[in-house]
């Protein structure tokens, strides 16, 4: 039996559960919420909410406040999952508090969003202080527009719509702004990547997930110093490899794992999708196998000599790591460590 963590949908086995110290009850609810992740000790870390949530939340507020007061406010995220959050709203001016969690790195938590909202003929959002201008093609939003990317301003859009309905007025004008975004913006890579004068509005889920991927370290540092690590090849592979080792430093290795392995001091495992570290390990694994990828293979033949003898090489190239690839839900399919 296991729970499916709504937020990135992978399987908590019963057993996880079980081991943490939290109640089963008190853990479950949290779980549901987004709130909670488990990891395979039973030991708990905390999300939290994005940039986006969070101006949604401020937004949100603002317009409730033209008609009366307002402390707390549920609104929806894109994974389906309602936001709860404290924020402090009288006449259509709100202030939200971006939540602290358990991603270390994250440096907008405890920032403030102020929202601005004015009754209107219809709905009109604009970006203040703080939001990030677009200044190169490529992103998610436009050149020359606010740096609020297309998940984000849709549940903001929701948000406004919902408050828009619950106090019966037929449009309204709302600011979203940071009054330290620009100088929040300096510690991240938002220059480098064409976004000046503040940080951005994200958020694909909703929920900021609790691990660090170490982007902007030195990870042959990382590797070399640490007493055990994983090296992993993506964002799914972090959270799984997170979740699975929770004694160990994870490093997003990407096309590098050859590399750090030879940088390795330590114990040392390898985790992550079929298709990335199968195909790390045996190149050639789909050659003449009449099959177009990795998954198809998976799929079909899960059981079959192509994918014993890919992990075969994998595992022998690991040169004594253990290897553990795992699918898109967190189920372990091979694992070099497992006891037989």
């Amino acid at each position: 039996m296991s729970i499916i963590d709504p937020v990135n949908k992978s399987k908590i086995p019963d057993e996880w559960i079980n081991r943490s110290k939290i109640p089963r009850d008190e853990l479950e609810e949290g779980i549901k919420s987004g709130m909670l992740v488990v990891l395979s000790d039973g030991s708990v870390l905390r999300r939290g909410y994005t940039t986006g949530t969070t101006a949604t939340v401020a937004a949100k507020a603002a317009v409730l406040s033209l008609r009366k007061d307002v402390n707390r406010v549920s609104v929806p995220t894109p994974v389906g999952l309602r936001a709860v959050m404290d924020v402090k709203a009288k006449d259509g001016y709100a202030v939200a508090v971006k939540l602290k969690n358990d991603h270390e790195s994250d440096i907008t938590r405890g920032l403030e969003f102020e929202s601005k909202a004015v009754e209107s003929d219809k709905i009109n959002i604009t970006a203040g202080e703080g939001i990030g201008i677009v200044t190169r093609g490529g992103l998610q939003s436009k050149k020359g527009y606010p740096a609020i990317n297309p998940k984000p301003m849709q549940q903001i859009k929701a948000a406004i719509a919902e408050a828009v309905e619950e106090i019966g007025i037929k449009g309204v004008e709302v600011e979203i702004s940071l009054p330290k975004g620009a100088e929040i913006a300096k510690k991240t890579l938002n220059s480098r990547i064409g976004v000046e004068g503040g940080i951005s509005i994200l958020g694909t889920t909703g929920f900021v997930e609790p691990w660090n991927d170490h982007l902007g370290e030195m990870k042959s540092d990382l590797v070399r110093e640490a007493s055990k690590v994983v090296l992993t090849t993506g964002r799914i592979g972090i959270r799984y490899s997170t979740m699975l080792f929770p004694d160990h430093t994870v490093v997003l290795a990407g096309s590098r794992i050859s590399e750090f392995l030879e940088s390795t001091t330590g114990e040392v495992a390898i985790c992550g999708l079929p298709g990335l570290i199968l195909k790390w390990g045996d190149p050639d694994m789909l050659k003449d196998s009449g099959f177009a990828t990795v998954s198809e293979m998976i799929e079909v033949e899960p059981e079959g000599e192509h994918i014993k003898r890919a992990f075969a090489k994998t595992v022998e190239k690991g040169k004594g790591a253990r290897i553990v690839v795992v699918d898109r839900d967190g189920t372990v399919l091979m694992d070099s460590g497992e006891k037989k």
